[in-house]
């Protein structure tokens, strides 16, 4: 398992079988994407299974964010996986039946006001795997896509800043364009989102993450929770 925060390491290691290998892993890092790739091939030469569950959420309306914070996002939520798919593909395909598990986001078809960033990343997601379950097929090489709406992860907790926060990270010119009386009432709403107040059990994906990779007949897509059935 691939983590990116060193307490993350500890934090799994502990709860973990000890046949567990648990490695730090920056996905916009080719070092340490070409350094996973030399663990799992030093072990077994061959994988079952790639699950790209790596994310992140930044940014807010189109106007309101930066080219910086949106190349951010889509290098972690997108470009991060595709670098992974891509040195991983030959230990996947040296065996038949392998899988490519993309844990994509409700957000990948949906596309909401104020998650620009978020949702270009994940229909970008979506797209590349799509692509690759098609262009692999000769390799019988099976591809998947959770699309959870929102979880109780520690991912929505950083969605809205604190407000004084949140103006701060808005140009002046952003500031006397929207108004200040909008862009509080735009933080208020966001707030008190009711999907957000009433996530969902990420055990619904976990259920499907364990379908898609276990399962002799993995779903092209799996929607868990009622909110990405909406």
């Amino acid at each position: 398992a691939g983590v990116y925060l060193q307490d993350n390491i500890i934090s799994l290691q502990n709860k973990l079988s000890s046949k567990a290998t648990v490695f730090q892993l920056d996905i916009t890092n080719q070092k340490d994407i070409d350094a996973a790739f030399e663990l799992v091939n030093e072990k077994t030469k061959v994988l079952h299974a790639l699950v790209n569950n790596a994310g992140i959420s930044a940014g807010y309306m189109i106007d309101w964010t930066s080219v910086d914070t949106m190349r951010k996002v889509m290098d972690v939520n997108h470009f991060g996986h595709v670098a992974m798919t891509k040195k991983f593909l030959p230990l996947l395909i040296a065996k038949r039946d392998s899988r490519v598990v993309n844990i994509c986001s409700a957000a990948g078809y949906l596309a909401a006001r104020g998650m620009s960033s978020y949702s270009a990343s994940k229909y970008a997601l979506e797209s590349f795997s799509d692509c690759l379950r098609r262009e692999m097929f000769h390799w019988d090489l099976k591809v998947s896509i959770i699309e959870p709406g929102f979880m109780r992860t520690p991912i929505i907790e950083g969605l809205v800043k604190p407000y004084p926060e949140f103006l701060t990270s808005l140009s002046n010119d952003v500031k006397e364009r929207w108004g200040e009386e909008y862009l509080k009432g735009w933080h208020t709403k966001m707030g008190q989102n009711p999907l957000r107040k009433i996530a969902d059990d990420p055990l619904k994906v976990v259920r499907a993450l364990q379908h898609a990779v276990m399962n002799t007949v993995p779903h092209i897509r799996y929607r868990p929770g009622w909110q990405s059935s909406l």
